[in-house]
């Protein structure tokens, strides 16, 4: 990737410190001086999309540290003896509070991706170039914006609203007030709306950018959390109906193979290579915290409870046996080793077991199966299951115990179900097809089942209505308190 240095982005956060604030800068690099040409634009969006898989010296947010909050906040994963770091206990057990490094470190990672997304969008207007791409590299970076408020908002609530880049180092300048809910969703429609602009496909050399039809997925999405099933429908079926040739892989399997990364049913993923940042703190750091090695008794991340998580899979699916393991085959020699407990697999590199670090698996932010099902929810809740909601949960279902895909099959299809069970059931395969995918506790919140489910879990049952949003960032409320309210019971 071309390095690029952006401007005047000091803060850690959204604001900068106070240290920060008090010096003053030896240097800058502006749009006067750095976006002079095409070149420069490109360069400018590859650090916005960076942003999501990069931050040398910190787990990157989709690399691990997002999970902290979606699934380890969640029910079904937790804090193995391996964690050590008291803050990530906290998050395991829900006892986190506004100054627990893991939800400011989130903030910090999301803020910057944004700051770079604004710094293109500002910016690459005034640049030499061709029109055409310098619209797509605006509405790319669009794209990458409205991706990270959509975990902001969720997260978070409302939360402060900033399109341009920082024009000053004065503290007042830095300072930005919470917006309302539907604020940050208007805006995030608005540069989704943009991006359903861009290119459907692009070169192999160019895999991974943001498309016309992950913007419509990502849409499809926001219409359902916001329970607007009329629109979830309408773009949910564009990204079916929309000759972008999307599908399921016709094996579970094949999801987490390396070799088939950005197929048919990747709609938008963060890329990952081994050991890409040069150190071991950043990038994809999943199989060295769910699998560390055969002689650790316990990994980092491990399931919260076996029975209510690894024990559900009905005989013959194949989705538990390639998003969890007992056994692994040792590098080198025809023996496995098998493991106290089931650990989580989908993002271990069979090819590198002996030195499990960094991987080259990427992390899906959206795939192909996600919409099936959410077109399936947005349906029922309309009134009632159809024929058509049927077949989209009974694909998943017919892949899962690796029959034909397209032909219906009595032994495995859904029928018969009312609303009320139609909806545990799309919420049963979500559970078993979306682990260790930054899914769960999102799920859970838009359900309005995050405390009934995760008081199962007995290490977890301190959870309260409170954990349906995470706090504000201490450090970023000392700036302005007022301006940033506290969530509730933080």
């Amino acid at each position: 990737m071309k390095k690029i240095i952006l401007t005047i982005l000091l803060s850690a956060g959204l604001f900068a410190s106070c240290t920060d604030l008090e010096v003053t800068p030896t240097s800058f690099v502006t749009e006067d001086n750095y976006f002079k040409t095409q070149d420069d634009a490109i360069a400018s969006v590859t650090a916005a999309y960076a942003s999501l898989s990069l931050d040398p010296g910190e787990q990157s947010l989709f690399g691990r540290n997002l999970y902290f909050l979606t699934d380890m906040g969640s029910d079904y994963a937790s804090a193995g003896v391996s964690a050590t770091n008291p803050q990530v206990r906290a998050m395991s057990n829900l006892t986190h509070d506004a100054t627990n490094d893991r939800v400011q470190v989130a903030w910090r990672q999301i803020y910057n991706g944004i700051n770079r997304a604004n710094v293109s969008i500002d910016n690459i207007p005034k640049v030499a170039g061709t029109e055409a791409v310098k619209t797509r590299l605006i509405n790319e970076a669009k794209f990458i914006r409205a991706l990270l408020y959509f975990q902001a908002v969720r997260l978070w609530g409302g939360v402060p609203i900033v399109l341009h880049e920082p024009t000053s180092i004065k503290l007042e300048s830095l300072k930005s007030r919470r917006e309302t809910v539907d604020a940050v969703y208007t805006q995030i429609i608005s540069d989704l709306n943009a991006a359903e602009t861009l290119p459907a496909t692009y070169p192999a050399s160019d895999a991974g950018r943001a498309t016309s039809g992950a913007a419509k997925a990502i849409l499809t999405k926001v219409y359902l959390t916001r329970k607007d099933y009329p629109n979830a429908i309408l773009k949910a079926r564009e990204v079916i109906n929309g000759g972008y040739g999307y599908g399921l892989f016709e094996s579970f399997a094949d999801i987490f193979n390396k070799a088939k990364k950005n197929g048919k049913e990747h709609i938008f993923s963060v890329q990952f290579e081994a050991n890409q940042a040069g150190n071991g703190s950043s990038g994809n750091n999943f199989q060295a915290t769910s699998f560390i090695g055969y002689t650790a008794t316990e990994p980092a991340d491990i399931v919260s409870d076996v029975a209510l998580f690894y024990d559900i899979y009905a005989l013959g699916d194949t989705r538990r046996d390639e998003s969890y393991a007992k056994q692994l085959p040792i590098t080198g020699t025809a023996n496995t080793y098998t493991f106290p407990k089931p650990i989580f697999k989908k993002y271990i590199d069979f090819s590198n077991l002996a030195t499990p670090g960094n991987v080259a698996i990427n992390f899906p932010i959206i795939r192909y199966a996600d919409i099936l099902l959410s077109l399936a929810e947005a349906i029922n809740e309309q009134g009632a299951p159809t024929p058509e909601a049927y077949e989209l949960i009974n694909q998943i279902r017919r892949r899962a115990f690796g029959k034909p895909i397209a032909t219906p099959d009595a032994t495995i299809d859904l029928a018969g179900l009312t609303q009320v069970t139609f909806r545990a059931a799309i919420q049963e395969e979500r559970k078993k097809e979306f682990v260790q995918e930054g899914q769960r506790w999102f799920d859970l919140v838009r359900w309005g089942t995050l405390v009934t489910e995760v008081k199962k879990v007995t290490a977890k049952n301190s959870v309260t209505e409170r954990n349906n949003l995470y706090p504000i960032p201490q450090s970023e409320r000392s700036f302005d308190p007022v301006g940033l309210p506290q969530n509730p019971g933080y």
